[in-house]
């Protein structure tokens, strides 16, 4: 148990430096945004790579905070629903949620993200003076492998050890999911008919 309470800080440290130093990616993500706008309206002069530079600090922002959001309980919530119960049923929402939702969707984001931007890491956007792609699309796979461990360790003292049962959950989902796409692509006959 001490070695995975040492991991567990070892990883909010780690998501905590993480999440301080991108947040700042905010201010420069601002600034990119209303220097374009200015050079736009001033000097009638606008390049799509500003605008996509804007698109990737954002995906820097939230994939590579995730896990400093999570650390420091700044997620979304359905208040609503859990705003009405107990510490011990808002807990058991987190565990369920986070087995059964939250990690499956991690791992398959995980699982599909990787060969997509192996195969693309070539790619330029299509945009006139647009910037290359590979950048942008490889925060999606370092964003969730960051953020995965983060839910392994989030609190050691509750009942998780049944996360590391959501690779399978997930993998089970997905491909029950695929089975079912399929079938209704085979039997899709088009609109119609």
């Amino acid at each position: 148990m001490q070695a995975l309470l040492a991991i567990s800080r070892l990883i909010d440290a780690l998501n905590d430096r993480v999440g301080r130093s991108v947040y700042w990616l905010v201010l420069l993500t601002v600034l990119v945004s209303a220097g374009n706008a200015i050079v736009r309206k001033v000097f009638n002069y606008s390049s799509n790579a500003y605008l996509e530079l804007q698109w990737y600090l954002f995906s820097a922002i939230f994939l590579l905070c995730a896990g400093y959001a999570l650390l420091n309980n700044n997620h979304v919530r359905i208040d609503i629903l859990a705003g009405r119960l107990s510490a011990k049923g808002q807990a058991w929402i987190d565990i369920l949620g986070t087995i059964f939702f939250l990690m499956p969707m991690v791992c398959v984001f995980i699982w599909l993200s990787i060969p997509w931007v192996y195969e693309t890491r070539t790619d330029i956007s299509g945009s006139a003076g647009g910037l290359i792609l590979w950048p942008a699309r490889i925060l999606i796979p370092i964003g969730f492998v960051a953020f995965y461990p983060s839910q392994l360790f989030l609190r050691p003292s509750e009942v998780t050890s049944l996360i590391y049962f959501s690779p399978l959950i997930g993998i089970g989902l997905f491909a029950l999911t695929y089975w079912i796409w399929t079938k209704g692509v085979n039997s899709y006959t088009g609109t119609g008919s």
